[in-house]
């Protein structure tokens, strides 16, 4: 499928409330150090350096969604294909605005890269959450309920083991789709 292809099936829709409108599309490289900001206004997300947001914002950016609010980056969700499963979608971050929570932004913009036509062959989606991180448990879980509640959680990088008490426990939880639902 080409770069142009991909765009255009991706490009932009429009989110509406009574309160609110967002648009949301591919993230561009302009978008780069904007996304930086995003996450580093909602702890307890890593962050990361902004080199690491430009390349999500360009090599990876057919798997990341960018929502904004009035012209200002307003959510970001990064992922990506795994590597050696292609048709399993790893949710690396989500990360709403501190001024835009409460407002189901992260679901719509887990909803809207999910239907990605490109996206379309994905069977199951992965995340890692700390046991602490109840905004991020909560999302995956109503993703999670609306195929069918089959998840599965388990240890990743354990606290000690991996990350020798410098960072939580990451659990991982995989969310099977349903196609049928």
């Amino acid at each position: 499928m080409s770069t142009e292809t991909i765009y255009q099936s991706a490009a932009l829709t429009r989110f509406r409330t009574e309160q609110d409108e967002w648009m949301f599309r591919v993230p561009r490289i302009d978008d780069g150090i904007k996304i930086h900001s995003l996450i580093a206004s909602c702890p307890p997300l890593d962050e990361n350096s902004s080199y690491c947001n430009f390349l999500q914002s360009s090599h990876f950016n057919k798997t990341c969604i960018v929502a904004e609010h009035d012209g200002k980056v307003a959510g970001f969700i990064s992922a990506y294909l795994k590597p050696d499963a292609p048709s399993e979608l790893f949710v690396w971050q989500v990360a709403v605005s501190p001024d835009m929570r409460g407002k189901g932004l992260a679901y719509r913009m887990l909803q809207g890269l999910l239907k990605r036509k490109h996206l379309q062959h994905v069977v199951a989606v992965e995340t890692t959450i700390t046991r602490s991180n109840e905004g991020s448990w909560n999302l995956f879980r109503k993703l999670e309920a609306a195929n069918g509640k089959k998840g599965e959680v388990s240890v990743f990088l354990d606290e000690a083991q991996h990350f020798k008490g410098r960072h939580d426990t990451e659990f991982l939880f995989r969310i099977p789709l349903n196609k049928n639902l």
